[in-house]
């Protein structure tokens, strides 16, 4: 039955809808806003207040740089999200959020000072009292507001009163998805549809069905709701329009619910692609300035590394010609980023002749393929020093997924056919170390639950990936060689 000719259901029971719309929750924003503003200037003011007469401070000199650095703290407190919905409800998001933007505003009066020459004419110990009583009082702040808020909304306070249209798949799904996220400030009143009665459900996902888009509108007009979320499949979209024509003439916010597949994606962000959205399914991992910042890491400690090492690398390099015929570097092809293959290079640690290229079979403890200088070096790691090289070529990372044979077996399966995941860790470069190997999943992977371990560390590290996880994992690693674990 469409919009237009609706059948009208019996009176809906409206006693549950009460009270009148929430209060804002910017409101309260504002009111945290101002009270760090507070925090921090007055705490500056209380110090100059309180500075004994005999230090001959310039009240006028102290009040001016404190009224300063506290606008500096308030618009850096805001770029950085101080005041976001997430980082009022979560007490450790906004401690961190805040204290960023305190010290940063303190980087600026120091540098402003120093650009002015005019830090002479300040009094050390007090901007460092200053920069100490204004974090404790910002934490405290938070402390106290965030809690205000957090019991606020347990009241309700900030709800606003949402209607669903369209008691479909696509209603319950977004019904659901509301009762299940506690942070969002929404009281639910009810699910409207205009099809027949009969064919409708006296409740869905917990939520009263309170009648037809007549109803509904009624409703608005008594002040009894806030916003409309109309959540009907997008192909209808005659239907679509129909009741978006009649809802636009009222005096409430009016939401698109996004498609049934969409919440299979909630968690991606939407961006706007001309005057479109489109949500953004998967990012390409540690790339723009964080792949620069990557790639200067890598060149950089690969050669700090590499002069350090070289006289290791070069008595390794003798020993192996001296233990038995064949080259020194054993180059196999591995499969890198972007599943491209590139030439790994090792240290040879096997008899020249039973070196595999293809049909890999993985070292194993006690094999016979092993030489005896060759058993040491990779006990030690000491063969994968050459891959500083391939760090220095662009073809590895010092951090990374470990690079593997496409011919590699775990149990007798292919990796790629043990995990249907596995290509994803080709999704950045492949490391001389990893997550896996400091966490104790090194060496061979025999089975294929040590081949899931490893993957799922692997994709740990690229969700997860940051300049100090990687300094971590290098010094985690030294500990791995000093005191080795399955590696033979």
């Amino acid at each position: 039955m469409n919009s237009q000719n609706p059948i009208t259901p019996p009176a809906p029971d409206v006693t549950a809808v009460a009270g009148g719309p929430g209060v804002p929750l910017s409101l309260a924003i504002l009111i945290v806003r101002m009270l760090e503003f507070l925090a921090v200037g007055g705490s500056g003011l209380w110090l100059i207040a309180s500075a004994p007469t005999d230090l001959g401070f310039n009240d006028e000199l102290y009040a001016r740089i404190t009224l300063i650095a506290s606008l500096a703290f308030a618009v850096l407190a805001e770029s950085l999200g101080s005041y976001d919905i997430e980082a009022q409800f979560s007490l450790r998001l906004g401690w961190r959020r805040v204290l960023m933007a305190w010290t940063m505003a303190a980087l600026f009066l120091i540098t402003m000072g120093f650009l002015l020459k005019s830090s002479e004419n300040v009094s050390r110990a007090w901007a460092i009292s200053w920069f100490a009583t204004g974090g404790v009082a910002l934490l405290f702040t938070r402390v106290v507001t965030t809690m205000w808020v957090r019991r606020l909304k347990q009241r309700g306070t900030f709800n606003e009163r949402v209607a669903i249209f369209g008691a479909g798949p696509q209603g319950v799904r977004f019904a659901e998805y509301v009762q299940a996220h506690d942070r969002l400030t929404i009281t639910l009143v009810g699910i409207f549809d205009d099809r027949r009665p009969d064919r409708l459900p006296t409740e869905a996902a917990g939520v009263p069905v309170l009648g037809n888009l007549s109803t509904l509108i009624g409703m608005i007009r008594d002040g009894l709701i806030d916003q409309v979320v109309v959540a009907l499949p997008w192909a209808a979209e005659r239907r679509l329009q129909d009741v978006m024509a009649r809802l636009v003439l009222t005096p409430v916010k009016v939401r698109l619910a996004p498609d049934l597949v969409s919440f299979t994606f909630a968690h991606r962000p939407v961006v706007i692609l001309g005057d479109v959205p489109v949500m953004t399914l998967f990012e390409r991992p540690i790339s723009g300035l964080s792949g620069i910042a990557k790639t200067i890491e890598d060149k950089l400690l690969a050669a700090l590394i590499l002069v350090a090492v070289s006289p290791i690398m070069l008595l390794a390099a003798l020993a192996v010609r001296l233990d038995s015929s064949g080259p020194i570097l054993f180059r196999q092809p591995r499969e890198g980023f972007n599943n491209s293959t590139f030439r790994c290079f090792k240290f040879r640690t096997m008899y020249h002749d039973q070196l595999e290229y293809k049909n890999i079979n993985q070292a194993s403890r006690d094999d016979p393929r092993i030489t005896r200088v060759g058993r040491f070096l990779r006990r030690t790691s000491i063969d994968e020093l050459p891959q500083l090289f391939n760090v220095l070529m662009g073809d590895m990372s010092l951090v990374g997924p470990r690079p593997h044979a496409a011919s590699t077996r775990a149990g007798g399966r292919l990796f790629s056919d043990v995990v249907q995941s596995y290509a994803a860790r080709h999704k950045v470069k492949p490391g001389i170390t990893g997550w896996a190997q400091v966490r104790g999943w090194r060496g061979e992977t025999d089975t294929e639950e040590k081949l899931i371990k490893r993957i799922e560390h692997d994709l740990y590290y690229i969700e997860n990936w940051s300049i100090w996880l990687d300094l971590y994992i290098l010094v985690r690693t030294v500990g791995a060689v000093l005191l080795p674990r399955n590696a033979f």
